[in-house]
């Protein structure tokens, strides 16, 4: 199992959209480091999704292709439920 690099996988977290660092960027530093290594992989390939995309279902207008995106996208709302 190779170590994936949590400093590359915080900056990839930052997209230059408002609207998704203020999800994604908060979920890097205080969540990314508790999942699973299996839940790291595929947040690091979620994040090589378009912004768009990535905007679209997170705000629930759209649903991603990849049925295993959807309980992350839960969990990365709920994060951000629980921080409000």
């Amino acid at each position: 199992m190779r170590e994936l690099d949590k400093q590359k996988i915080f900056w990839h977290s930052r997209r230059g959209m408002l609207e998704l660092d203020l999800l994604l960027v908060p979920f890097a530093r205080e969540v990314f480091e508790s999942l699973t290594y299996q839940e790291q992989l595929l947040y690091s390939e979620f994040l090589r999704e378009e912004d768009q995309d990535l905007f679209a279902w997170l705000l629930g207008t759209a649903d991603p292709a990849d049925p295993r995106y959807k309980p992350l996208i839960a969990r990365i709302l709920a994060h951000r439920a629980a921080t409000n």
